[in-house]
């Protein structure tokens, strides 16, 4: 009755068509029965995945219960699950799709493990589509944790090889192009990524300061990719208040109700600064004003290829003297960075005097 009542709200509500999947169930006669009341809904299509819940992928798919599905309703089905046992190339896709009379066949795992089993002239190399795979997730800047993982299903097997191994350790898209020597292709498509962000940028919000009663604004986005693991914006607005003996700068933070998002506010020698973008943290948003700060006052700010700085200079000169290793100091940068804001940026109690808009308002410092 569930089913039925989503799926007619569905098919009513929508103006494009719908469609369903489903495992079979115990009998081939209450998977039909099943199947029949969803066809009544006015489903445009049904998927049946010939499994029951409890089986996994190493168990056979079950070709007649997709057959006796496929002859009891008039709508498209779609037969799924074959990819292990009976899809392994091109020519199979129609192969399963006979043998369970489904009007088309839906891949996942197959497809994933290499895509180029939908051409009919024959598999490509693993390699070869590991390589393009990769092109396509630089160019549209994927997830890099989401590359890995499909890069590592197309490895299978291969997953503990050499390759495999610098695969699974990479944690950004510049690591992973590198394991297949694709470094300059990935800086040359991050280079026109930035100017065609900077551009749509540019085109929408003012990139010069601006005045928001009493708080300097600017369209700032942070992006962490920009900056060395161990270093931030904040540290360094830090370390330069601490220098010009000014008080440690203060953030207050508000949270947009809509989409969740977040805009901070810092002050710095009684001066406010703010970015005019929404955040998707509380950490990204202290992190972009500062970064206004930064900027309006012509301070560094830690930027990859800004060039040394005395914050970055003085923690370097420190590692050495302590006898550390590169890495180590590293490591504890980090760390140290994430105690010092966790124990400056305590989240404090929001009031509605706060904020008339009720917006969620969070303050910190650091």
């Amino acid at each position: 009755d569930k089913i039925e009542a989503i799926l007619k709200t569905l098919v009513t509500g929508v103006s494009i068509p719908v469609t369903c999947k489903i495992r079979i169930l115990p009998s081939v006669e209450e998977t039909v029965s099943l199947v029949q009341r969803i066809e009544k809904t006015g489903i445009a299509a049904i998927a049946v995945h010939g499994r029951f819940k409890e089986e996994r992928p190493r168990h056979p798919v079950h070709c007649d219960y997709i057959q006796a599905v496929a002859g009891a309703v008039s709508v498209p089905v779609i037969a799924n699950g074959g990819s292990l046992d009976l899809v392994r190339t091109h020519a199979d896709i129609e192969t399963f799709r006979k043998a369970t009379g489904a009007s088309s066949v839906m891949l996942a795992r197959a497809a994933m493990w290499n895509a180029s089993v939908f051409r009919s002239q024959g598999f490509l190399p693993v390699e070869t589509v590991m390589e393009e795979y990769l092109r396509y997730a630089v160019q549209y800047d994927n997830h890099a944790f989401n590359t890995k993982y499909c890069l590592c299903q197309m490895l299978r097997d291969k997953v503990e090889s050499p390759l495999g191994k610098q695969v699974q350790a990479a944690q950004t898209s510049a690591e992973i192009s590198e394991a297949y020597d694709l470094q300059e292709f990935y800086q040359q498509t991050q280079d026109r990524l930035q100017t065609k962000r900077n551009s749509l940028q540019r085109s929408s919000q003012p990139s010069c300061p601006v005045m928001d009663g009493d708080v300097i604004t600017m369209a700032i986005k942070f992006e962490r990719r920009e900056y060395p693991p161990q270093i931030t914006p904040k540290m360094f607005l830090l370390e330069w208040s601490r220098r010009e003996k000014l008080e440690q700068p203060r953030y207050k933070t508000v949270q947009r109700s809509q989409d969740r998002a977040f805009q901070s506010t810092v002050t710095v020698a009684k001066k406010k600064y703010r970015s005019s973008l929404w955040e998707k943290s509380k950490k990204f948003a202290e992190q972009a004003s500062a970064i206004v700060c930064l900027r309006v006052l012509g301070i560094p700010e830690g930027r990859l290829g800004e060039g040394d700085s005395g914050l970055v200079c003085k923690r370097k000169r420190e590692g050495r003297s302590n006898g550390n290793t590169e890495e180590e100091r590293g490591k504890k940068l980090h760390v140290a960075s994430i105690q010092q804001e966790a124990l400056t940026s305590e989240p404090a109690a929001p009031t509605e005097e706060e904020d008339p808009n009720h917006s969620t308002q969070l303050t910190g410092t650091l």
